[in-house]
């Protein structure tokens, strides 16, 4: 678990990005790549939270993967009518071509009056997939990050970025969308007038199987008990489920490896999916359900998947995004 935290991350420079493609695709020569670089290795903070003093029960919490995050201001419009007061991101772009080199989670928190952790998944070494660059008006990317983000209305507690190392499958394949880095967890403790609880927003590995995710999540549970002994816990995110294994979500072992950590699940009705077309991603095989809350020592009251898309109809991301709301303490 890494607990350094910045104000701004630190890009690695057009020229050395371009070395790395050129690199041997080995796990060898990709972790020497990792080991080097501050932006993989840090989390950084910014924004300012509306409220100065510890959350009140009960709490709405908004988990969703933003597909990059084509559209800053109407994607954090439409997080405002959750009432969420705790907003779990995946997907979020920095300094990337396809969406206009912007810094998409700076502007969501903004926009929303929320302070922010974000963390790089990926730093992207191409300009993404045929319809991503049809968005692109630069040939470069400024700075390259993927990665996942935490904002909350409160103060943050020890902020914290946990690489989930697999395989390092987006470095070492050979890929349209080549790619430095590993899914990781972006955290923090959550202040709240009860009590505190430890907050995630994860991202599993989509390109894989669904062994591989019960490992990514086993080992996300361990660290978390490591570091925070006794503490309730809260993940969230686009877990994959069902991704590689015909869609079939209930076959992931993840849920009754962490049930078997007092881990209860969450993500509105079971029979509703949480994908959709979108911009970018346009034609889809089938709808899914990927996105969820994990809880444990947590209350979990009404949890609900909302569409999408904007006051047009103009779908933000391929993914729904999903809401729970914490009652209290268990």
């Amino acid at each position: 678990m890494i607990e350094e935290t910045v104000a701004t991350l630190t890009a690695t420079s057009l020229t050395d990005r371009e070395g790395f493609a050129r690199m041997e695709r080995s796990i060898t020569a990709h972790d020497a790549i990792m080991a080097g670089l501050e932006a993989m290795n840090a989390t950084e903070i910014g924004g300012v939270a509306s409220a100065t003093g510890p959350l009140a029960f009960p709490l709405t919490v908004a988990a969703w993967n933003l597909e990059r995050c084509l559209f800053p201001e109407e994607s954090a419009e439409h997080l405002r009518t959750t009432g969420a007061a705790l907003v779990l991101l995946s997907e979020m772009d920095n300094g990337m071509a396809r969406t206009g080199q912007r810094h998409t989670t700076a502007e969501l928190a903004d926009a929303l009056d929320m302070q922010y952790a974000y963390g790089v998944e990926f730093i992207e070494l191409g300009l993404g997939s045929d319809t991503e660059r049809e968005f692109c008006k630069d040939d470069f990317n400024e700075k390259g990050f993927h990665g996942n983000a935490l904002l909350t209305s409160g103060p943050l507690r020890r902020p914290f970025l946990l690489r989930l190392w697999g395989e390092r499958l987006w470095f070492t394949d050979d890929s349209d969308q080549p790619r430095v880095g590993e899914r990781c967890g972006i955290g923090a403790v959550i202040e709240t007038q009860a009590g505190p609880f430890v907050a995630v927003s994860t991202h599993l590995e989509s390109a894989t199987t669904a062994a591989y995710r019960e490992r990514q999540v086993k080992e996300l549970i361990e660290a978390l008990e490591d570091a925070f002994p006794g503490l309730p816990i809260l993940i969230g995110g686009d877990l994959n489920t069902g991704n590689h294994i015909g869609g079939d979500f209930e076959a992931e072992g993840l849920f009754k490896a962490s049930a078997a950590r007092g881990f209860t699940r969450h993500g509105g009705p079971i029979d509703q999916m949480t994908t959709r077309p979108s911009l970018i991603t346009r034609w889809p095989k089938r709808a899914m359900k990927l996105d969820w809350f994990l809880a444990r020592g947590l209350k979990i009251g009404e949890s609900r998947v909302i569409p999408s898309t904007d006051a047009s109809g103009r779908p933000l991301s391929d993914h729904d995004l999903i809401t729970c709301v914490v009652e209290g303490f268990e």
